[in-house]
């Protein structure tokens, strides 16, 4: 046993050596212990974390009892409650001012899965405990609505202050609002390009969207005037790219990706997610076909000098899912729920790190 006494102090330095693995300094320089309690040979204490869907929470929970039993005594009983805190550059927002951190879902190509992707790992951040909405921005070719079930529900409309405002829908725990859920199904939305980043603009500013920790905005294929809109608007916490293994749509995700990079726009890319990464047969569940190529996002990624966040696998029961209004990760099933998972997890862990590494992203001014 150490010859420190058990006290606040002691326990607290004991804890500043241990380092947040993502940010790399100390829990107690960071503020992330809060609630010391001592008691008869033991300690009680909180660790708030960046993000409810920290990959690492058992990792720093053990390290906290470790550093307690090393500096002041392996005899003490340890008991750490964890909490969190999502972090956010986004103080004091003049729009949107409960939403945390607003992430962009891009491809640069269509037919890759992104909408799928997006509705996925939304529910994969609120299973782990966050508050998390989705707007559609695919003005022409919505998929939210049918993909969460959701094509006869339509957004509630009311009066405050004279002004007329929205409430977004809520399907499995998202807030959600969509071009999809204001026209009639089947109905084709033809407008110019200035009328839908109008109609962009109003989910954003006639929208009641409460707090949230992550709004995550589902990009149409492209890098054209929507996507434009989105960066003049609000300032974007970050970008992913999803892509497949396939040379095509690395071409286009690699557009998608060099867009957000471009000077004027200069919005972090969070990292590369490559949905159908291969083919895995519910009979067979531990073989892999890469049908659509091998390693292709990671090359992206590596190229970019950006994370790999995830590997999404081709299987038959996502496709069902979301043809049936119910994202796979809500219906349990056992692949594609671990594959979201673990994005959801990583996307977290690196909100947390541009949060704490970068600065507040700026609107992009039209000269």
């Amino acid at each position: 046993m150490s010859d420190y006494r058990l006290s606040k102090e002691s326990v607290l330095r004991a804890l500043s050596t241990v380092e947040e693995p993502d940010l790399k300094r100390d829990l107690v320089t960071l503020n992330m212990v809060k609630d010391v309690t001592l008691g008869i040979g033991s300690v009680r204490f909180t660790v708030v974390l960046t993000t409810p869907a920290c990959p690492l929470k058992e990792v720093i929970r053990k390290r906290c009892e470790d550093a307690i039993h090393t500096h002041i005594g392996a005899d003490i009983q340890v008991t750490i409650d964890m909490q969190s805190d999502v972090t956010s550059t986004r103080n004091n927002a003049p729009t949107l001012p409960g939403v945390k951190n607003i992430i962009a879902v891009s491809s640069g190509k269509g037919g890759v899965g992104k909408s799928t992707v997006t509705a996925n790992l939304a529910i994969a951040l609120h299973k782990s405990g966050a508050k998390v909405g989705i707007i559609d921005a695919d003005i022409y070719g919505p998929s939210m609505p049918t993909m969460f079930g959701a094509e006869n529900i339509q957004p509630r409309i009311f009066q405050v202050d004279g002004q007329t405002r929205m409430e977004p829908i809520q399907q499995f725990g998202i807030k959600m609002l969509s071009m999809g859920l204001l026209v009639a199904p089947g109905q084709a939305v033809i407008w110019r390009g200035t009328m839908a980043g109008r109609a962009l603009q109003q989910f954003f500013s006639d929208a009641d969207w409460g707090e949230l920790d992550y709004l995550l905005i589902d990009l149409p294929p492209g890098t054209g005037d929507i996507h434009l809109t989105l960066v003049q608007t609000v300032p974007v916490t970050g970008a992913i790219i999803v892509t497949t293994p396939q040379k095509v749509a690395l071409a286009d995700a690699t557009k998608g990706l060099a867009m957000f990079r471009q000077p004027q726009i200069n919005v972090p890319v969070l990292g590369v997610i490559e949905n159908m990464s291969y083919f895995t047969p519910a009979e067979l569940p531990d073989h892999k076909y890469y049908i659509f190529g091998k390693g292709g996002g990671q090359l992206l990624a590596d190229q970019f000098d950006v994370p790999m966040l995830g590997q999404i696998p081709l299987v038959q029961s996502i496709r069902e899912a979301g043809d049936e209004g119910r994202p796979a990760i809500s219906a349990g099933e056992p692949i594609a729920s671990e594959a979201f998972q673990a994005a959801a997890e990583a996307l977290a862990q690196q909100v947390a790190i541009r949060n704490a590494t970068l600065d507040r992203t700026a609107r992009v001014q039209v000269a």
